[in-house]
């Protein structure tokens, strides 16, 4: 190959643009959701969707039993009142081939509980989502269901507190085809994850360069994708070359940060461990999550502090805390401080309901640079867990939020498949505006775990609120936690072969072409960050370029011209 600078000066203008979307046939989703208890309830979606009636403008018709009434707020708008003890219902006919969206905003008519939207199905109780409802203002429940019987159906709405009335209104149950969820996973990739890119060549007369052939190649992708790890893969070659060689760019530590790794014995921390791989993810640059400060499930402590006194538990917090976010303050991009206090309270019921929100505000004062992560389990994977609903979860997200930089941590532990309820739930905590992770993703052996796993990363990538992606499938030769992606060979199993195939497709590693008769190029390109070369064959001459594809700030679409200039020797 010539030299590079040789013959030509090289002007490469690189103009970007946002890309406007596909076009689709079918209904668009509606990713909104309301976090806020408003004085009347908002239009429902899709205008109620397959549901007559949303609004009751016309009485109580098509709902059935007893305890249902009509009652009229001072603004003139209607809503049906389930009266506490009794169970109107509305009758349906749901598909298993079908992906259901469904929402309701309700009231209650006195103080503050959690009420529930549900469908009885012949498989049983289908939860498809709650809230926190409060008397004096109308909240939004948001969620989805599928099915896997076709057949009847009846939607009631329950809440534990039984003395409560509950207020109803804007009801909205719209189904999806599998093929329009797909087209909506696939326009919201198009626009939250790529930009259409024009690449013009032209020489240092500013005269267009036709036909010349250029190279696109992707030395690494914006979006934080990756896999758990764990000490074997220290001494293991077999582990470290497939781990390597999948363009991982994120990592979290199976067990190695955790207190009970750290300090098996009171006052002697060994941090060999996680130094060693903290040492493995910098020599592969891969970002680490850190994970975790503190597990709030008794069952996970260090076996010696359950001996010990409030103040002295006090005091050993106090030293864990400092002692490993102070040793890794700035090598992480996010902490995990106090793992899973929406299911667990260990240290709060034994030093006070402060803890959590103490060990925050103290962790961003020794890592300031580090987002602060609530981490919890269910709230994407499991409807019936009342909780850690999205309602529950950013009401504890919003008592932490102010001590620090806060980000949502969904763990993604599934054991069966809802993607109507997963990217309701994603909508609604995306309202608060904080980065959503998912942290810890895996399926149960119970299904088919290659199949659910595409499914599950399709949709977490599609959905422009979901900042990054970790699996949980740090490898063992006893087995994985729940699921492997190679065998002890290293070779993959169905479940890797997914990750790869959604690696090469969400971040094409070499793009090559030919400007056309007028001198440009044009290409659909991930963000991320790429090399582009422009070859001269008559010259025997190249000139290579290193640029960054991104999304647009403002959301909108725009152009960004970058002029490169080669020099002759």
């Amino acid at each position: 190959m010539g030299n590079m600078w040789e013959e030509h000066r090289f002007i490469l203008g690189f103009i970007s643009i946002l890309f406007a979307g596909i076009r689709v046939n079918s209904l668009s989703y509606d990713y909104s959701a309301s976090i806020e208890c408003l004085a009347e309830p908002l239009k429902p979606q899709y205008g109620g969707g397959i549901l007559r009636n949303p609004e009751f403008k016309h009485g109580l018709k098509g709902w059935t039993g007893f305890g249902g009434a009509l009652a009229e707020s001072n603004g003139g708008n209607t809503f049906m009142v389930v009266r506490s003890g009794n169970r109107p219902t509305k009758k349906l006919f749901l598909f298993d081939d079908k992906i259901y969206t469904f929402s309701a905003w309700v009231r209650i008519s006195d103080g503050s509980a959690r009420v529930g939207a549900v469908f009885k199905t012949a498989d049983g109780d289908m939860h498809a989502g709650a809230t926190i409802a409060e008397a004096g203002c109308w909240s939004m429940i948001k969620g989805g269901l599928t099915v896997t019987k076709t057949g009847p159906a009846e939607l009631f709405f329950q809440s534990k507190n039984a003395s409560v009335d509950i207020w109803v209104d804007s009801i909205s149950l719209q189904p999806f085809t599998q093929e329009e969820w797909r087209s909506h996973q696939e326009q919201s990739t198009q626009k939250a994850r790529k930009r259409s890119i024009r690449f013009h060549a032209v020489d240092s007369h500013g005269r267009s360069l036709p036909g010349r052939n250029l190279s696109i190649v992707l030395n690494r992708g914006s979006f934080p994708f990756g896999c758990a790890i764990n000490r074997n893969i220290l001494q293991n070659s077999g582990y470290q070359q497939w781990f390597t060689s999948r363009r991982f760019t994120v990592t979290v530590f199976e067990d190695e940060l955790k207190w009970y790794s750290t300090e098996r014995n009171q006052g002697q921390e060994d941090y060999s461990g996680s130094d060693a791989l903290f040492a493995f993810a910098r020599q592969h640059g891969l970002a680490v999550r850190g994970h975790n400060v503190f597990w709030d499930d008794g069952r996970y402590q260090p076996g010696w502090v359950g001996n010990l006194s409030p103040d002295q538990l006090r005091s050993a917090t106090n030293r864990r805390i400092d002692s490993v976010v102070s040793r890794y303050a700035g090598q992480v991009t996010g902490w995990d401080v106090v793992n899973e206090n929406l299911h667990f309270n260990f240290f709060e019921s034994k030093l006070g309901g402060g803890f959590s929100t103490d060990a925050y505000r103290k962790a961003h004062s020794l890592d300031g640079r580090a987002t602060m992560f609530l981490n919890e389990y269910n709230t994407l994977e499991d409807s019936r867990d009342g909780a850690v609903t999205p309602s529950e979860y950013i009401r504890k997200v919003n008592e932490i939020r102010g001590q620090g930089s806060t980000g949502i941590g969904l763990e993604g532990h599934f054991s069966r498949v809802n993607l109507g309820y997963m990217r309701s739930a994603i909508d609604q905590l995306a309202s608060t505006g904080l980065p959503i992770w998912i942290t810890e993703l895996d399926v149960d052996r119970g299904i088919d775990q290659a199949q659910a796993l595409e499914q599950i990363l399709r949709e977490a990538y599609s959905h422009p609120a979901v900042q990054g992606v970790v699996i949980w499938a740090a490898w063992k030769p006893e087995g994985c936690y729940k699921m492997c992606l190679t065998d002890n060979n290293f070779r993959n199993l169905a479940t890797g072969n997914v990750v790869d195939r959604l690696i090469n497709e969400w971040g094409r590693r070499k793009l090559q072409g030919t400007t056309d008769g007028d001198g440009y190029f044009e290409a659909v390109l991930p963000h991320g960050d790429y090399q582009v070369t422009i070859f001269d064959s008559a010259k025997n001459s190249s000139f290579a370029q290193a640029t960054k594809v991104e999304a647009d700030a403002e959301g909108e679409d725009s152009v960004l011209h970058l002029k490169v200039h080669a020099r002759e020797d």
